[in-house]
């Protein structure tokens, strides 16, 4: 299989990386001076762009790793049990986080914002002559902008929509709407859809059927499938998904055992992992070594008690998902079993990447359509669904009958089959209006104390301080 390297241009990485390090509200340069120039004069240069974000997003500490926000929001929420005595792990294990605890996610975003927008622009405004895949180019662009925009969304609540690389109007940009962020989403995934093609593109921007690392229209549709299911959009939910799932040449639920791997036919879309160690860094977040505690491993946390307990007998995602190290006896402490996240099985360098960092696949896409079936009034077409996704590990139809039971049941699997992707089950938690209820129960258990206005992170205080116009998150100092 070729491999989609994110490689890019030395003077590329120079103009990006200058940029990615900044802080939102200190982007130095205007527009004109920065996309106008060679990288959009032909293919190579614009998907030299395109593949210095991609590599960016792939090796993000902001996406990935511990530092992370998915494995942030498994402490703060349910997931994970804290193993960390860094005050960092338990600001988000307590849910007591201060601006200093999330800013350089906030910042992350805004960052690649501005590189996101200043490919669209570039892009937009070249020759038309000189760009042959434009298409790719700016649709790929437009879907990594809703990208950023979705994780912001969903962890600061209200956020300033940013689609222009002038800094001296980001700088003045208050909070939109949560509508108003969604909206633009919906806006910029739809136009991505349009220009993307069903083929999949390799580094070159050729068609390949053997990598799925660059977004198509495909991934455009299942993000849409999220988005209207965020929004309570039901139809369009269901219209999205259905398109996927019924794609059965191209998209397939397989084996919990292969669900991660690199040639995943149940992959959407995954980001290649980063060139240096050919791996994914989730694999180095949570993988305990066999016979030793998750501090004795260098990491920082562990599945917590209630997941473990949520899965099934039987499940083939627990054989497959889940790892554990036993810890000997010793002294006066029993023999104890830890339990950690293992989607991901290389940590180490390899000459040839086997595993992708999945973002889209398609059992979403069927949890996607079960809850949008369940509102739409269709019980059993909901069900039909859910037991899909069972079957694929190796468990009966579920009992549930009754339209909350159903919905109960659906919540359920998709916190089996989420654990630590992408903040699902915080997500999960405030869409379904259960956030409170579970939070109030947990929180005391990890020394913790709950209150509403903790759904939301708080930004940047440094952005706060010289933007007038860019308020606190409400609750936070």
């Amino acid at each position: 299989m070729k491999r989609t390297h994110y490689i890019y241009f030395t003077g590329l990485i120079v103009l990006l990386s200058t940029t990615g390090c900044k802080k939102y509200l200190d982007i130095p340069l205007p527009v004109n001076q920065v996309s106008a120039g060679a990288p959009y004069t032909n293919d190579n240069g614009a998907a030299a762009v395109l593949n210095n974000i991609l590599g960016e997003i792939s090796n993000s500490q902001s996406l990935t790793n511990s530092t992370g926000f998915p494995l942030r929001s498994g402490l703060y929420t349910d997931e994970l049990q804290n193993a960390s005595t860094q005050t960092d792990y338990l600001a988000f294990y307590s849910n007591g986080l201060q601006s200093a605890n999330t800013a350089y996610m906030w910042s992350y975003f805004y960052n690649q914002l501005y590189a996101i927008n200043l490919a669209v622009e570039g892009v937009s405004n070249a020759s038309p002559t000189a760009l042959k895949k434009r298409d790719q180019w700016l649709g790929e662009a437009l879907f990594l902008r809703a990208l950023m925009h979705f994780y912001l969304v969903n962890l600061f609540g209200e956020v300033p929509i940013v689609t222009s690389s002038d800094f001296r109007t980001n700088n003045t940009s208050g909070r939109s709407a949560r509508n108003d962020v969604y909206a633009q989403i919906i806006t910029d995934l739809k136009e991505a859809q349009n220009l993307l093609t069903a083929e999949y593109r390799n580094a070159d921007g050729n068609v390949t059927t053997t990598d799925r690392a660059r977004p198509n229209k495909a991934a455009a549709t299942a993000f849409l499938a999220r988005v209207y299911l965020f929004v309570e959009d039901m139809a369009n939910a269901e219209a999205q998904a259905n398109t996927l799932i019924g794609n059965t040449a191209t998209y397939q639920l397989v084996p919990p055992a292969q669900t991660f791997l690199a040639a995943s036919k149940e992959m959407i879309w995954g980001l290649a992992p980063p060139a240096t160690g050919n791996y994914v860094r989730d694999a180095g977040a949570y993988i305990i070594t066999a016979g030793k505690t998750p501090l004795q491993s260098g990491q920082v946390a562990s599945l917590s008690a209630s997941l473990v307990n949520a899965f099934e007998a039987g499940d083939t995602r627990f054989t497959n998902w889940v790892g554990t190290s036993v810890v000997p006896a010793s002294g006066s402490n029993s023999e104890t079993t830890y339990y950690f996240a293992n989607k991901y099985k290389v940590k180490t360098t390899v000459a040839t990447p086997t595993e992708y960092l999945v973002v889209f696949r398609l059992a979403e896409q069927y949890l996607i359509r079960a809850e949008a079936r369940l509102k739409r009034n269709d019980p059993d077409g909901a069900k039909a669904d859910l037991d899909a996704v069972r079957a694929r590990a190796g468990l009966t139809g579920s009992t549930a009958t009754t339209a909350d039971e159903i919905r109960d049941a659906i919540i359920n699997e998709r916190r089996i089959e989420f654990f630590t992707e992408w903040g699902n089950r915080l997500f999960d938690l405030r869409r379904t209006g259960k956030l409170d209820g579970v939070m109030n129960a947990e929180a005391p258990k990890k020394n913790g104390a709950w209150s509403s206005f903790k759904q939301w992170w708080p930004i940047s205080t440094n952005d706060t301080q010289v933007n007038p116009n860019l308020l606190q998150t409400p609750g936070y100092q």
